[in-house]
This record gives structure tokens, C-alpha cells and sequence, in this order.
């Protein structure tokens, strides 16, 4: 069969799943590894199940270019992957929605975004309902016991599962990504199916192997999990709740080809007393995201796996496409580093006073630019000046310097930067030192207000299980690492860190805990 392209301008996203279920209908395309069970998706049924939703859509009102809210749990993934095919093969705009988000936080996007529809579970159905009335919202699709008042997932069986596709052109909108907001409030980022895919449309090679994912399918990392498996010729292997155990059982048991970890993730695997005697030999491909990474836990993780290619990349939703990746020979000369930009991809570092070009080796702050895939903010045109720049520059907001290679390293976020009496300070490079004592299994650094010296250096610390530190003993191993003036004078010792779905420590509710006199230094 031809690799068919059903966009006016050239290949669809959904076209790759067409294609898999023509030429593969019965090869597994997704596997859910719940806690206590295993299911399996064949791409036949992953395309026939989401024509049937482009229909239900189609028939309850949701015309081209309207949004339709996304709102399932991750357990509920063969659902959520055959509802992002379906929105799009209506023609309208998947808005992925953040179930871990208050009734407050959800009410707040999805005005933003205006659905048509929502796409919900039971377990969300009551937020869902009250969101619904106000908004004025009839299409309601729920999946489980849900309420009569809403339409069962049941009725998709009245269906026809033959192919659909409502026209599309490369400057439509495909999805709205609201950002996690870890610096503040979420954005919408409007993404056209001109700058939608990361890895083209292919006919590949198909081996029945697996890539391995834990991410929530409502994040970027998630929904580029959704197609690029298959476009590798792999079948996509979904852990909807990370459990480290159950994540080397299927390690061990299954071997599959790739995997995508975010920063804790990798932090608990290697802290397991199960990680040093594991076979992982099985993965190629180990691609760690979503944050910086401790260097130490990078090159634990690269010499338990030698024949792997183990990264820290680095992307971001405003971004799309553009990804930073290290190549594999480079990874064990370059500690630290993300990598090099994958072309198209440009990047350059700025400072931050000047806006001039850094000489190689002097922090500034990252910008990214992706030629003719350029994203925006959704009905934000005053955030996405803000942004970008005229000629198409993002500003990322993450602090970087360039090597003298041209090798990328995060040194974390402008936010991040702590000035102590008029030394700059990168959160990142102490957290590294403190994630280096083994007690410690996860570090956050930020800046203590002081009248003083403007900021102080807190660290907010979880200790790994079993293990045992106290403040004296620390500062003393930091004493030993880091520069006078870069040494944590707040120590916070907790049970866990406050993070978004991605993984990402959300440091602004470490900081209101400061201010609120919620965190006292131990």
C-alpha cells in the first residue's frame, strides 16, 4: 500500500494510523499496563474506535475548527489515543485537559477554550457537570457509570467504522496545549498540523517491540508518545501510574527497545535496591525529559545500560517540533549537557542585560527557533509577543550556556537564579551537589527572601527511605562541594515535592510555602 496523504497540504498526523491499521490491523499498536492487569489496542480497532468517535462528534454539533476537551484519566488511555484521532479526524481541536487540576483550575482553561465538547470518565464526571452547565455544554461523552444526563461510551457502538476525515489544511489549528504553569497561571499554545508532528510520517520497519512511556497523556511528552512509537516501528507500552517496581518487572520481562523517563523517575529507579542487579540490556534508547537531570544519576544510568544511548534532551511545548537531543558517542564527554539542536532546529543564548549574542561558556538565556513551525499562545496576542520575537526567536525562560562545540547545558530557570548579595546563583548547580549525598533521594533549590543580602539559598530536601541525615551533616558535605556563597543556609526537610504532571517541581508553591510561613528550616 502507498502512504496516503488525506491533508490538502500534505500527510495528517491521524495518516499514520491509517496507514498501521492497513498494513498492520492486527499487530498490537498500544499496551496499558495497569497495576494488576495488561490490555492490548490493535491498530485495526485503535482506527475503527476512532471513527466512531469523529462521527459521534460530528453528529453531536462539533463542527470544523471547534475545540473538544480531552478531560480521561490516564488509566482510561486506549480511550484518550482514539479520542485524539477522532477529534482531529473531525476536523476540530483537541484540547488535552490536566485531570490532576482543581475544579477551579479546569473551569479556568476550559473557558479559556471554549469546547464544544468534553470527553470525560466517571470519576471526573462531576467536575465535568458542573463545567458543562456553565459553559453551556450538551456534548458530553463519558467513559465508565456515568450519569444518565450524559452520553454513554456505549453509544459509539451505533457507529460506522469505516474511514472519515473532515479536510484539513497545514494552517488549521490541531490542539491547544495548555502549559503546566509552573511559573504562574497556564497558557493555551496553539499548534497547527503544519508544526503538530516530531518524527515524519513513514512506512517503517515494524517489529512488534515496545516503547516504553509513564507520562500523562495530556502533557507534550505524552501526546508526541501517542504516534512516534508507531512511526519507529514500535508498539507504544503505557504505564499510567509509575511504580518502579512494576517498571523493571516489565523491564526485565518484556525487554523493550526504548523509554522515556522524567528526572524522578530515573532518581527512584536508581536508588532501588533492584536497579544494580536488573538486565536492561534490552533498551537502545533511554530519553530522559522535562527537567535537568543530576550529572551523577545521568552516568549511573549510562553505565548500567552501555549499549544504550542514555540523554537528558530537551524541549518544551512552545517549542514543538524542536527538540535538543546528545548524541550518543558525546554523552560520557559532555556531563551536563542536553546536546546539540536537531536541524532545522537553531538556538542561541542571549544576555540578559544586554540582548547580545554570549561568548561560549557565558550563561544567558536560551532561544529556540524552528523556521516556518513556529507556535503562538491561543487569543494571547500580548504573551506571544512576549515570547517570540518578530523574526520567529523563542524565549525559552530557561538559563543556558553554549560549549565551545555548541553543545547545549541548562543551568535552569531565570526564576531559578538566586542573587545573594550580588553573586549569581543557578538553583540546578546546588541541587546537583545535594542530590550527590546518597541520603538524599530528591532536592529543590530556591531563594529565601533576606533583608540583607536580597536572597538566601533554601533547599528543600527529601530523604531516601530508610536512610538518615540531619541539617549539621549536610551543610558540611556542602561545605566540602560548593562555594561559600552558593551553600543552602535553609535546609527544609519534607516527605515530597510539589510537582505538575510532567514531573517538574513546581517551585512557586515552595515559595508560597516560604511566604506563607508554611516551611520552617530544619
Amino acid at each position: 500500500m502507498s502512504f496516503t496523504n488525506r491533508g490538502p497540504n500534505g500527510p495528517l498526523l491521524v495518516d499514520q494510523l491509517r496507514f498501521m491499521a492497513s498494513e498492520h490491523p492486527d499487530d498490537i499498536g498500544y499496551v496499558n499496563f495497569t497495576s494488576d492487569a495488561e490490555a492490548a489496542l490493535s491498530f485495526g480497532e485503535w482506527e475503527a474506535l476512532s471513527n466512531q468517535i469523529a462521527r459521534w462528534l460530528i453528529e453531536n454539533g462539533v463542527t470544523k475548527g471547534a475545540r473538544v476537551a480531552v478531560y480521561l484519566r490516564s488509566e482510561h488511555c486506549f480511550e484518550w489515543i482514539s479520542s485524539y484521532a477522532g477529534v482531529h479526524k473531525a476536523g476540530a481541536v483537541m484540547v488535552p485537559v490536566n485531570t490532576r487540576l482543581s475544579l477551579d483550575e479546569t473551569r479556568t482553561i476550559l473557558s479559556h477554550a471554549e469546547p464544544a465538547a468534553i470527553i470525560t470518565d466517571s470519576e471526573l464526571e462531576a467536575n465535568t457537570a458542573v463545567i458543562a452547565s456553565e459553559l453551556d455544554i450538551a456534548a458530553v461523552l463519558c467513559v465508565g457509570a456515568c450519569n444518565d444526563s450524559h452520553h454513554d461510551w456505549s453509544d459509539l457502538e451505533s457507529f460506522d467504522t469505516s474511514e472519515i476525515q473532515i479536510p484539513l489544511g497545514y494552517d488549521d489549528i490541531a490542539d491547544i496545549m495548555y502549559t503546566s504553569g509552573t511559573t504562574g497561571l497556564p497558557k493555551g499554545v496553539l499548534v497547527r498540523h503544519r508544526n503538530i508532528a516530531m518524527i515524519a510520517n513513514n512506512a517503517p520497519r515494524w517489529t512488534g517491540n515496545g516503547w516504553l512511556h509513564g507520562a500523562p497523556l495530556f502533557t507534550f511528552a505524552g501526546m508526541s508518545f501517542v504516534y512516534n512509537p508507531m512511526k519507529m516501528g514500535l508498539a507504544g507500552w503505557y504505564l499510567p501510574k509509575f511504580n518502579v517496581d512494576h517498571w523493571l518487572d516489565i523491564a526485565v520481562e518484556r525487554a523493550p527497545m526504548m523509554c522515556m523517563l522524567v528526572p524522578a523517575m530515573a532518581e527512584l529507579l536508581v536508588a532501588s535496591p533492584r536497579f544494580e542487579d536488573a538486565d536492561l540490556s534490552s533498551f537502545l534508547a533511554v530519553s530522559i525529559g522535562s527537567a535537568p537531570l543530576a550529572p551523577a544519576t545521568l552516568s549511573i544510568m549510562q553505565a548500567k545500560m552501555p549499549m544504550a544511548s542514555v540523554t537528558n534532551s530537551y524541549g518544551l511545548t512552545e517549542a514543538g517540533p524542536a527538540y535538543i537531543v546528545m548524541p550518543k558517542d558525546e554523552a560520557a564527554k559532555r556531563i551536563g549537557s542536553v546536546g546539540k539542536p536537531m536541524p532545522p532546529m537553531e538556538v542561541k543564548v542571549l544576555n540578559q542585560e544586554t540582548d547580545e549574542p554570549c561568548s561560549p561558556n557565558e550563561t544567558g538565556e536560551l532561544l529556540v527557533r524552528l523556521d516556518g513551525k513556529g507556535r503562538e499562545y491561543y487569543k494571547n496576542e500580548e504573551a506571544t509577543s512576549s515570547a517570540w520575537t518578530p523574526d520567529g526567536w523563542l524565549r525559552t525562560g530557561d538559563l543556558a550556556h553554549l560549549d565551545d562545540d555548541g553543545f547545549v547545558y541548562i543551568n535552569g530557570r531565570i526564576k531559578d537564579m538566586i542573587i545573594r548579595g550580588g553573586n549569581n546563583i543557578y538553583a540546578t548547580d546546588v541541587e546537583a551537589v545535594l542530590l550527590e549525598n546518597k541520603a538524599v533521594q530528591e532536592a529543590a533549590v530556591v531563594g529565601v527572601p533576606h533583608k540583607v543580602l536580597g536572597e538566601d539559598v533554601g533547599a528543600f530536601i527529601v530523604v531516601v527511605p530508610g536512610a538518615t541525615i540531619d541539617s549539621e551533616e549536610l551543610s558540611g558535605f556542602c561545605a566540602e562541594r560548593l562555594a561559600d556563597y552558593k551553600r543552602p543556609r535553609h535546609l527544609y526537610f519534607v516527605t515530597e515535592l510539589p510537582r505538575n504532571a510532567t514531573g517538574k517541581v513546581m517551585k512557586h508553591k515552595l515559595r508560597e510555602q516560604l511566604s506563607n510561613g508554611g516551611a520552617s528550616p530544619s
